[in-house]
């Protein structure tokens, strides 16, 4: 795969966003809607040809599964479908930071950002359960925290159905589905799983955050699978001080050996995290997500000269492709250097304009207002700046906001 390929003759891809074992993530647009969206695909001859009959029924299934989950903190999938021999799923673009490269970076998180990270997982396992289905392979690397603070969850690619379905498993011969450091006893032991297994690896997840490691340690996968079977369950007091009792043991409960023993539901460790939530901060505020697996913030790529890039930009728009075109732009004129100045001016018209016709207009209205701003003390741009006002005061009246008199 390559930057500008186009998919399902209608997504061009933009630039890659991950790559795992059997496939590549990529962020691109979907020009009939214009729309940025990430583009999963599963390289088929890139899985041993011994698993790859398991592995195209686990994406489509993926698809499927994830699409029938109507909740804001799973992505939204748009297509799934055939590229040669690749599969691919299409999704909502999400932008944020792996909670993985979260804790890695922060070491530890406070009680309460814990708390509302746990607690959104809990919601989503909630709408999750409900439909009969386990996630099976929660971890950190599995959940997105956008900048706004919102998580969303990802992979349902294992998540196995509950009830008498469960029987069919999608597994291959010999094969553990999930990551040995947050999977729970009995699906290391091969036993019957349910969502208390996704309980489980939440406490796990919530241990990591508070403490900066999961709550076993070991050398390779079959002794950490012994651990969560057999090691007593750690007390996350003893590593973090701060940690209110009534959570310290609510976390003991999560990370029970027998699943009878952990919480009820998803939904009622959700209201148990709560009160602890209060003074959550935005986790990821500063933070360089381009480093993440998910969609930066702005897209990497070469900037070219201002002449190539307003073609560019004037070749999206003739297409009405003006989401993507505000993009491009967007990236181009954050990484200029020094301080907006009279040749940026009319890239940064265009760019509020193109906010306008996307019909994005608070984005198009704080655009406007910012250029009027910044130009209003030259005489050269005085009839820039009352432009802008006035495209700034129409953008005010599309949102229905009292326009001052």
């Amino acid at each position: 795969m390559q930057a500008r390929d186009r998919i399902g003759d209608r997504y061009e891809l933009t630039y890659p966003i991950g790559r795992g074992g059997m496939g590549q993530v990529w962020a691109g647009y979907d020009d009939r809607l214009d729309r940025p969206v990430a583009v999963k695909f599963l390289r088929a001859t890139e899985v041993p040809e011994a698993e790859r009959e398991v592995a195209i029924k686990r994406f489509r299934r993926e698809a499927r599964v994830t699409a029938r989950l109507d909740h804001p903190g799973v992505p939204v999938i748009h297509d799934l479908g055939g590229h040669g021999e690749d599969l691919y799923i299409v999704m909502q673009l999400v932008r944020g930071c792996q909670l993985a490269d979260i804790v890695a970076e922060q070491e530890r998180l406070s009680v309460a950002d814990s708390a509302s990270i746990a607690a959104q997982v809990c919601s989503v396992l909630t709408a999750a359960h409900a439909a009969s289905l386990v996630h099976r392979d929660l971890k950190p690397q599995n959940l997105m925290v956008t900048p706004s603070g919102a998580v969303k969850v990802l992979d349902f690619g294992v998540a196995a159905l509950i009830g008498p379905a469960e029987q069919s498993r999608l597994t291959a011969t010999g094969h553990t589905l999930g990551t040995p450091a947050y999977i729970a006893p009995e699906q290391a032991s091969a036993a019957r799983v349910g969502p208390a297994a996704d309980l489980y690896a939440l406490g796990c997840i919530l241990f990591e955050m508070l403490t900066g490691s999961p709550p076993f340690d070991a050398r390779n996968s079959l002794e950490m699978l012994h651990r969560h079977l057999r090691s007593p369950i750690p007390i996350v007091t003893e590593y973090r001080s701060d940690v209110p009792d009534d959570l310290a043991h609510l976390l003991f409960c999560l990370l029970a050996k027998d699943p009878s023993d952990r919480p009820a539901s998803a939904a009622e460790v959700e209201q148990l995290l709560l009160p602890y939530t209060r003074g959550s901060a935005d986790v990821v505020t500063g933070r360089r997500t381009d480093q993440a697996a998910a969609a930066p913030t702005s897209p990497p790529r070469t900037v070219p000269s201002l002449p190539e890039l307003r073609a560019q930009v004037e070749e999206l728009a003739e297409h009405e492709r003006f989401v993507q075109a505000a993009e491009m732009l967007d990236a181009a004129l954050r990484s200029a250097p020094g301080e907006p100045g009279d040749e940026l001016a009319p890239l940064r018209l265009d760019l509020a304009n193109l906010y306008l016709l996307a019909g994005d207009f608070r984005r198009a209205r704080q655009a406007f207002e910012e250029l009027a701003r910044d130009v209003s003390s030259s005489d050269k741009h005085r009839e820039l700046a009352d432009e802008c006002r006035r495209n700034a005061i129409a953008c005010q009246g599309e949102l229905g906001e009292q326009t001052e008199p």
